[in-house]
């Protein structure tokens, strides 16, 4: 009963907005045909019905894996109810003006009256505002999910062994392989990936969506990545399974242990609070790996910083590969000031975004401080990649599927 009445809720909000938005499309249609006005109508509400249907199934068969029409057809939906969100806003503009009018007509003479019915132009331009999140939107779909982007990075780093002066490593973050349905995109990034000859490859977590099988299909694919001196791997909050009702502790420990091992099938070195040492030349540097770590709430705090630093403390370049970037405020520039470099993923730039020279905007700045690219105090830096994959949203608007390629010098 609890669940009717939830979705009941919801549907009458969906309705309510619809309701309103549809005041702005009489209004901007009213110079048109009848006939064409119908159509406009019916199409308006009938996108209403299959939202409401769509949102109700989804309700009852939660906990199901989603198909690619399910996904693709809740993103658009959802986009469509966005954008109607926009038209929302110049409606209430509307009707504020509309009630200062009324208000007027009954305090000033009566030889002043001012027209209190709705703004033609302010509907019209609400629906065109809302046609451009919405047409970005698509083409994030259409487009911006496989669009990969190799990024180049030169750090100058004072601590850096001479023998490591030209040193390249290569990034990639939260692939979440639960989303693909198909291998082809990701054959796309590792063809990309070894074109750059990286020394060392590192995979920031979130590998999965929820269970280890999802990276079933692509390991084929995935253990084709080559490092000359090995690809490191840590584990997000996606790759515990958290987000599962899982029959039992037993399972969900299984779920992960399956995930850790398939990665080490692969040849990557999974880094569970570890960390490896790095020699060129005579020379060394420690690649250290945590499990993950938030420092907001809702996240868990599995790593443990000091269990992977231990036996690192006479390196003199130090690379920590930790999820969440929040950690790096959270405790590493707060107890380890000798680590380098810290390299994260986990905010994917929100999949949305302004990203061009000179701006850089997302919604989920105001959550993390250090949220995209890199971010420097004092001699220590984070660089925080914005993913390879994708989750809920098929799509990236802005902030592109990220390989990110670091060479590093000796200041």
């Amino acid at each position: 009963m609890q669940r009717f009445f939830s979705i009941g809720i919801v549907v009458f909000i969906l309705f309510l907005v619809d309701l309103y938005v549809f005041q702005a499309i009489k209004t901007a249609t009213q110079s048109l045909s009848s006939s064409t006005q119908r159509i406009l109508y019916i199409l308006h509400w009938a996108v209403f019905a299959i939202t409401a249907g769509t949102f109700a199934l989804a309700s009852f068969t939660r906990g199901t894996p989603p198909d690619a029409f399910k996904t693709y057809l809740a993103s658009t939906l959802f986009i469509i109810f966005a954008s109607k969100l926009v038209v929302v806003l110049f409606l209430f503009v509307d009707d504020t003006l509309r009630l200062g009018k009324v208000v007027l007509n009954h305090t000033t003479s009566a030889d002043t009256v001012f027209d209190p019915s709705r703004s033609k132009f302010l509907s019209q331009m609400g629906l065109m505002v809302a046609a451009v999140p919405f047409s970005a939107f698509i083409y994030g779909m259409v487009k911006g999910a496989y669009d990969y982007r190799v990024k180049r990075v030169t750090l100058r780093l004072p601590n850096l062994p001479a023998a490591f002066d030209g040193f390249k490593m290569l990034q990639i973050s939260d692939l979440h392989t639960g989303s693909f349905t198909s291998t082809e995109p990701l054959k796309e990034a590792v063809r990309l990936i070894n074109k750059q000859e990286a020394d060392l490859v590192f995979v920031t977590g979130d590998v999965v969506n929820n269970v280890a099988t999802e990276l079933t299909p692509h390991v084929d694919t995935l253990k084709e990545i080559k490092a000359k001196q090995g690809v490191f791997s840590v584990l997000g909050n996606h790759d515990y399974g958290d987000y599962v009702s899982w029959e039992s502790r037993e399972a969900k420990t299984r779920n992960l242990q399956t995930l850790i091992d398939t990665q080490r099938r692969m040849g990557w070195d999974v880094l569970l609070n570890e960390n490896r040492r790095i020699e060129k030349d005579g020379a060394h540097i420690a690649v250290l790996g945590v499990e993950n770590w938030g420092n907001r709430a809702g996240f868990p705090k599995y790593g443990d910083l000091s269990k992977a630093y231990s036996g690192s403390e006479a390196s003199p370049f130090k690379v920590l590969l930790s999820h969440d970037p929040s950690h790096w405020d959270g405790e590493v520039n707060q107890k380890y000031s000798d680590i380098d470099l810290t390299l994260s993923g986990h905010t994917h730039g929100m999949q949305f975004g302004v990203n061009i020279p000179g701006l850089k905007w997302s919604p989920v700045q105001y959550v993390y401080k250090q949220w995209a690219g890199l971010y420097k105090r004092g001699r220590q830096h984070i660089y925080v990649n914005t993913g390879l994959g994708f989750i809920g949203y098929p799509g990236r608007v802005g902030f592109l599927p990220e390989i990110t390629v670091f060479e590093l010098k000796k200041a």
